[in-house]
Formats: C-alpha cells, structure tokens, sequence
C-alpha cells in the first residue's frame, strides 16, 4: 500500500514538474456508490492522469476508494475533446461489528469532456467499468458521471 501511495505521489509530482495542464474538481454520479469523487487531473507524456478519490461513511459503514486512470486525449472540436483509458482502483470498506475488507480492481474510463475559453471550467460526461479481483472477482459496468473541475 505504501508503494502504491509513492507511486501515486511521484506520477502526480512528475505532472507538475512537466508544467502540465492540471485540474482539480470533483466527478459526480460515477463513484459505484460514493456519490461524489475528488478529481485530479495532471498532464503526463502527451497524455494525462486522472486521480479520484470517493469517501462514503455513516453511523455504521466507511467506505473509501482511490482511483487511478492513465488518459489518452483527443480533440473533436474547438474545446470538444474525447478521452479513455485504464489504470486501477484501491478501496477499503468497513461495517461496524460486521465486516471489512480491501478491494482492488482493474478500470477502465471514456468519455468526453468540454474545456470553456473564458473561464478556466472543464466539463466532463464519461462511464468508469470496473473488473474487481478483491474482494471478490466481479464486473461492475459503472455510471455515468458529471465531472466539473477548475483548470490550473
């Protein structure tokens, strides 16, 4: 788990060293039972990262989820661009006096997004499948999600 963290801490540093186009937002809709997700983007390559994290808690469940998507872009129109990709999921899960576990699962991401001129907004439609291998093996085809971030 720490190296994933390290992992995780380099890739976005590295973005930020490159001068990349970074956003930071949330991802709405889409988090498979977290409601709303803090989202990161960061350049990397030519192409971008994207980092989600959704936190989901009550008076007797934690549930948490990191996300980590590598992007490849395109453009459709002016401010009208496409992107997809695939990374990993880490979670925990926890119910109180019952339960918890870890999950890990392989995921995938497309969809479009629209980059505003005038003011530095990026809207975003897109459906995050997931392939779980923890807890159990399990194919969840995802929602679809609203993402709003501010560009940076």
């Amino acid at each position: 788990m720490k190296k994933a963290l390290l992992a995780i801490v380099m890739l976005v540093a590295f973005g930020f060293s490159m001068n990349a186009q970074n956003a930071l937002g949330v991802r709405l809709g889409g988090g498979q039972g977290y409601g709303a997700e803090l989202s990161f983007q960061t350049g990397l390559l030519g192409s971008r990262c994207e980092f989600d994290l959704g936190i989901n808690s009550g008076d007797n469940y934690t549930h948490f989820n990191l996300t980590g998507i590598y992007q490849w872009t395109g453009d459709i129109a002016k401010g009208l661009g496409w992107y997809a990709g695939v990374g990993a999921s880490l979670g925990y899960w926890s119910v109180k006096d019952v339960d918890s576990d870890i999950a890990i699962a392989i995921a995938g991401q497309a969809g479009l997004e629209y980059n505003f001129n005038a003011v530095p907004i990026q809207l975003s439609l897109d459906i995050r499948p997931k392939f779980w291998l923890l807890p159990n093996t399990d194919f969840h085809w995802g929602d679809i999600a609203l993402g709003i971030r501010y560009r940076f």
